[in-house]
């Protein structure tokens, strides 16, 4: 099965510039703990719930007042929409990470969370291998 039977294809994005409280408005209005940041159609960052929480909220009002891009991540992990699941998979075991952002000519298409795979490809055995890899960073913790 490929990548793009999966995704969330068309993904609601912020753009750099965007207020904290518009990422967590989209958030709440497409429940999504994810929404990418892009600039002239590519992704350039994603800002997760967690982001907004650990960065903006814990340092008080003077941190809900920064703009997306202060906040999001930018080591992003893209793949192309015909890569296989087990591919994608893998990609998220290696780089630790429970999404990723489609794309296609460096313009975001969707995106895949681990999510997506367990439910729609009912495969639990590669689903829970790959859930283990990521977190085997945080088993310390």
């Amino acid at each position: 099965m490929q990548l793009r039977d999966v995704m969330t294809p068309n993904p609601v994005t912020v753009a750099p510039s965007a207020s904290i409280e518009e990422a967590a408005r989209i958030m709440r209005d497409t429940d999504t703990g994810v929404v990418p940041v892009v600039e002239n159609g590519r992704p350039i960052g994603v800002v997760t719930d967690r982001d907004i929480v650990i960065r903006a909220v814990a340092e008080g009002d003077a941190g809900l007042h920064r703009s997306v891009r202060e906040i999001a991540s930018s080591d992003l992990v893209t793949v192309r929409p015909d890569i296989s699941t087990k591919e994608a998979a893998e990609l998220m075991a290696e780089h630790q990470v429970r999404r990723v952002l489609v794309c296609e000519n460096d313009r975001l298409v969707g995106v895949a969370s681990l999510g997506d795979l367990a439910v729609k490809e009912r495969s639990d055995r590669r689903v829970g291998d790959t859930l283990e890899e990521i977190s085997q960073g945080v088993k310390g913790t």
